[in-house]
């Protein structure tokens, strides 16, 4: 009975040890230069809501997290891809990915903003 109950222990706070799923990004191919795309993905995201946390242009990265409820986060990556760039997105809320497809608006406005809207 012992051994039953501390494998059982064992077995929930193992569960709570689980690290949680990385976020699966959302990514899109831009002719655009990648300053100017990570320059107008975080007006966008500050344009929605978005207080910018993090950011550099060397790097091509940002994070952003909803200055309200319920306190979504969204990174940004930015790579060099030929003559243009491709920009990563991903989201999360309290600290669980959220699905890639949340962030088709994001990129839709960024598209439109850099003059590449279908």
């Amino acid at each position: 009975m012992r051994v039953l109950a501390l494998a059982l222990l064992l077995t929930l706070l193992g569960g709570c040890a689980a690290t949680p799923a990385a976020p699966e990004p959302r990514e899109l191919s831009l002719a655009a230069p990648p300053r100017a795309t990570l320059q107008e993905t975080m007006a966008v995201l500050m344009e929605q809501g978005y207080v910018i946390r993090h950011a550099d242009a060397d790097l091509g990265r940002a994070e952003a997290a909803l200055a309200r409820w319920p306190g979504y986060r969204i990174r940004a990556t930015v790579t060099p891809e030929g003559q243009g760039a491709r920009i990563s997105l991903t989201a999360t809320r309290g600290g669980r990915p959220l699905p890639p497809h949340l962030l088709d608006p994001v990129l839709a406005e960024l598209q439109r903003r850099l003059g590449l809207a279908p």
